[in-house]
């Protein structure tokens, strides 16, 4: 009996640590991996400090010519980056993203919870249509889409670019909800019954605070897919004041000339909010991982 209780005990097991081989090898694959990763955006700043000529006659994956004295960083003040209008792209792009990232979220939540929780005939047929969504391209819906808003009369505002945004990000985030949801024991919910709560108390007292890395998860993901949306924007938004970033970007390249060095600022100036989100959420984002890959 002793023996069974000093194994049953913590210190009856023990981690096996890695030799300093392996540690070191390991780590020289995580250098490699992060350089991979963070390359991209190293590239994309030395060209928005590059103009034309560094960028023909200078490697173009390297730093700008005689550095730090020929840097250009006048491609963020050219008049031709028109940073008016990127101000007004920029204030456009939060606008529908925050609203579609909320109209999803809220969705989600509350069709995940009628799909997991409650036991009616049609609720495999209902998940098994959301989860087509997934499989629909954007292209596919485009003509649909602006025959659509034309007939509404919304063609070219925000509310054209929100429920759109909020239906295609829709799909993805039911099938994220379903399975954190899946791990939420229905035992929670019982006892939640018994002390009086409704089924409205029932969600917002227990489940919503217990599907925070969901919610981080579906919140990170959306915010990708409609800050970067491209196709959707160009067809539905004619006008110069309702234009998202991603359209802003895209007028850079002119017709008979392409400043690379004023579309790498315009690019860097785009990517700057992703990588504040990014930073931010970083924690979340572990945890939300962490959270869906432990089951029961």
């Amino acid at each position: 009996m002793a023996n069974d209780n000093k194994l049953g005990a913590p210190e009856g097991y023990t981690i096996k640590k890695s030799g300093p081989a392996l540690r070191i090898i390991s780590t020289i694959l995580l250098i490699v991996w992060s350089i991979i990763n963070l390359y991209p955006l190293f590239w994309m700043i030395m060209l928005s400090l590059k103009n034309n000529e560094q960028v023909n006659l200078t490697h173009k994956f390297g730093l700008p010519a005689g550095w730090p004295n020929k840097w250009h960083w006048e491609n963020y003040t050219n008049p031709e980056l028109h940073l008016e209008r990127i101000v007004t792209y920029f204030k456009n792009s939060v606008i529908v993203t925050v609203l579609a990232i909320a109209i999803a979220l809220v969705a989600a939540m509350m069709a995940s919870y009628a799909l997991m929780r409650f036991n009616w005939r049609a609720s495999g047929a209902f998940n098994k249509m959301f989860m087509l969504g997934i499989t629909v391209p954007v292209q596919v819906s485009l003509v649909p889409l602006l025959i659509t808003t034309s007939e509404l009369g919304i063609t070219g505002s925000r509310i054209s670019l929100i429920i759109p945004y909020a239906a295609f990000a829709l799909s993805m985030a039911i099938l994220i909800s379903n399975g954190f949801m899946t791990n939420i024991p229905k035992e929670l919910d019982e006892a939640a019954y018994i002390d009086g709560c409704s089924r409205y108390g029932v969600f917002f007292r227990i489940i919503l605070p217990l599907m925070t890395p969901a919610i981080s998860t579906i919140g990170i993901y959306s915010f990708l897919q409609c800050w970067n949306e491209l196709i959707i924007a160009t067809t539905l938004v004619t006008s110069e004041e309702m234009r998202t970033l991603p359209i802003g970007i895209r007028n850079l390249v002119g017709t008979n000339k392409v400043d690379y060095g004023l579309i790498g600022a315009g690019i860097t100036i785009a990517t700057i909010p992703m990588i504040i989100v990014y930073i931010l959420m970083s924690r979340k984002i572990q945890e939300s991982f962490i959270a869906g890959a432990v089951k029961g």
